[in-house]
């Protein structure tokens, strides 16, 4: 059985209480058909912390406990955010990592909404999911992960990006 490094698993747990956090205090534009979930920024860590991974769908989970629909929300939009974090901990360039939390959410969030009846307008919805997920990842994940491997290197977890060659995946 693989040991797992204890530094592994409190990154995953400050990550799950971090997305946690910011779902709950920005909750008026957290939920909803038309939401701006800043805490979605934290869907790159797993671009350079893998095991953020874990923490990423755990924090989701609890943070959807509190939605309008807490049962579909902490299961389809955990299931969103555990595929999204695994692709995103696989891909090789940043901006290419951004992806799929953008295309998974929007394809799963708007037909979640659509088949409980709520939203009848879908194709709204996935727009309106895709722009603010591009807006959140894009304006703030991607810089946030740019800004941790510049200035704080001691917690990236990703082995190819302690490489000594000045950071190419910058």
């Amino acid at each position: 059985m693989k040991k797992i490094p204890v530094r592994k698993i409190a990154y995953s747990a400050i990550v799950a209480a971090m997305y946690f956090v910011l779902t709950l205090v920005l909750q008026p534009i957290s939920y909803g058909p038309l939401q701006l979930r800043l805490s979605e920024a934290l869907v790159m860590l797993p671009f350079i912390m893998p095991e953020s991974v874990i923490g990423l769908a755990v924090g989701c989970a609890i943070a959807n406990c509190f939605s309008t629909f807490p049962l579909y929300d902490a299961i389809f939009g955990t299931i969103a955010t555990l595929i999204a974090g695994f692709i995103t901990s696989r891909v090789k360039n940043k901006f290419l990592a951004a992806l799929p939390p953008v295309i998974l959410n929007a394809a799963i969030l708007p037909l979640m909404w659509y088949l409980l009846g709520v939203e009848q307008a879908y194709y709204i919805s996935l727009l309106s999911i895709i722009a603010s997920e591009a807006i959140v990842i894009y304006a703030i994940g991607v810089p946030l992960i740019i800004l941790l491997m510049k200035k704080a290197p001691m917690l990236i977890t990703r082995k190819e990006f302690l490489k000594a060659d000045g950071g190419e995946n910058l």
